[in-house]
């Protein structure tokens, strides 16, 4: 695994990657491999804050929480913690940052870390989403334009705590280290590596072109299997 270097990520990039959804960026990601994967990507069903807000692309900020059990710390040492971790997930045009947090209790999503409050500030400080096992709340009262995937749903927040920062973590069947690239949108999270990334844009115009002839020709009158077979045909003559 690979890391790609932020320079690599420029504005007109992001905007291709972020103009279609996360399921196409897995397929396109098989154009760019030559073969199909079982791996790479998230598992199950997110909850998610704006399920048709475009996706986002942003570079893994890693962090474990925990909600389910008391607080053994003092209150100091908690606050300083939580603003070691603002600082550390703060991102900007230049560096787009997705906040990636797993909750490690044995039971992940007792209490919600995720709400009107940190998606604010949050999205006050850059940032472009959240990607998380955990849970989030406060649904109608979350800040536009910026998305969380969330484990589930809780109405209290426990007692939510942050425990490391920068550590690998693995939220849906994904593992993530500190600095991934990530797109993400309501289906669940991809990462991208540095030897994929530059590939994409030809590959995700392979895919849309691959997938066209079958669309248009399913929406004409009298549609049949010789149809479909003449679209599959055109299809498969797009490289």
């Amino acid at each position: 695994m690979s890391q790609v270097l932020p320079s690599a990520l420029t504005a007109q990039l992001t905007d291709i990657l972020t103009s279609v959804d996360t399921p196409t960026i897995c397929n396109a990601l098989e154009i760019v491999t030559g073969s199909r994967s079982a791996e790479g990507f998230t598992r199950g069903t997110f909850v998610s804050a704006h399920p048709r807000m475009r996706p986002i692309l942003g570079f893994a900020r890693t962090a474990t929480l925990r909600t389910a059990v008391p607080y053994t710390d003092p209150a100091a040492v908690l606050k300083e913690r939580r603003l070691r971790w603002y600082e550390h997930i703060s991102g900007s045009a230049q560096l787009p940052t997705i906040s990636v947090m797993q909750d490690i209790d044995d039971e992940p999503g007792l209490g919600a870390f995720w709400g009107e409050v940190h998606s604010n500030v949050l999205k006050g400080l850059g940032v472009r989403g959240v990607l998380t096992n955990g849970a989030m709340r406060d649904f109608g009262m979350l800040a536009e334009d910026f998305q969380i995937l969330a484990g589930c749903i809780s109405p209290s927040h426990g007692f939510a705590q942050i425990v490391d920062i920068a550590v690998p973590v693995q939220v849906h069947g994904l593992s993530i280290h500190d600095g991934d690239l990530l797109h993400a949108d309501a289906h669940g999270a991809v990462r991208i590596e540095q030897e994929m990334l530059q590939a994409l844009p030809r590959a995700i115009e392979v895919i849309t072109a691959r997938e066209r002839p079958l669309i248009e020709a399913s929406r004409r009158p009298g549609f049949g299997v010789a149809d479909l077979r003449a679209a599959m045909r055109e299809a498969e003559d797009i490289h």
